[in-house]
């Protein structure tokens, strides 16, 4: 028998356990990857002769595809190989100093990784419609794990111009060299977090069924009665000086440690 504290100091007891269906995390990885030099394809196609400049206003994962392989002769393991596709915003000067054109693109980067997913000869099949495994030609069941993949918005390290290699043309000999296309191209750093899961059916301990102990409530009060309530925002009328700033702990950048901030 298990026991739980109240808010009050109580101890609260555990019921009997009851089995729940979960996606138990069978391994995990987190990664930091450094895509150095993958090409922006260009929605309008090659870039404008006569931009000189380019910077990145914005990049954003847009999808991410997923494989699943059994790793051969290591029974439980799989490898996964990701490709990400990144949705980019660039700022494209003919001069420094002049409104900047903007263009999108889109880039494509791949990696792989082994992990260890387990293994189940079993078939699941849901009123929802969902099912899991399935059989192959030869009568046996493949039930692979499930992957899961978590990012976060990748950071623009580097952006300029280039050109780079086209495959040739369907129909054209292999000894003509390849031409090349001017394009931009940019060094993405992404953090990543990968798992492979499976549901399994777990006993876990219960407690007696609850509703929150908070009110839904509704602020009826008129609208300069609220403001009234707001605390004056000293601080936005008293800017701190640059030894102050240095001084302050607390802004989670850095910025406070005497290191010049990058691309200062």
């Amino acid at each position: 028998m298990s026991f739980e504290m109240n808010g009050d100091g109580t101890e609260r007891r555990a019921s009997d356990a009851v089995p729940i269906k979960v996606n138990r995390v069978f391994d995990s990885c987190s990664d930091r990857d450094c895509l150095s030099n993958v090409p922006v394809l260009l929605d309008a196609g090659e870039l404008p002769a006569n931009i000189q400049l380019v910077k990145c206003k914005c990049v954003r994962v847009q999808d991410v595809c997923m494989r699943i392989e059994p790793v051969p002769f290591n029974r439980g393991f799989y490898n996964i190989d990701i490709t990400f596709t990144f949705r980019v915003e660039l700022l494209c000067y003919t001069h420094a100093c002049e409104t900047p054109t903007v263009m999108e693109g889109t880039v494509y980067a791949g990696k792989s990784s082994i992990l260890y997913g387990s293994e189940s000869n079993t078939q699941s099949f849901s009123s929802t419609g969902v099912s899991i495994g399935n059989m192959d030609d030869c009568c046996e069941v493949v039930n692979l794990p499930s992957c899961n993949v978590q990012v976060v918005p990748p950071l623009a390290l580097e952006t300029k111009i280039a050109s780079v290699c086209c495959q040739p043309a369907a129909g054209t000999e292999q000894r003509q060299m390849p031409p090349t296309v001017r394009t931009v191209v940019m060094t993405l750093g992404l953090f990543s977090v990968i798992e492979l899961t499976r549901p399994v059916t777990l006993l876990v301990p219960t407690y007696e069924y609850t509703i929150p102990s908070k009110e839904c409530s509704v602020d009826t009060e008129a609208p300069c009665a609220v403001f009234d309530k707001m605390r004056f925002p000293t601080e936005e009328f008293a800017p701190l000086s640059l030894n102050e700033t240095d001084n302050s702990s607390g802004n989670g950048c850095g910025c406070g440690s005497g290191e010049i901030p990058y691309g200062s």
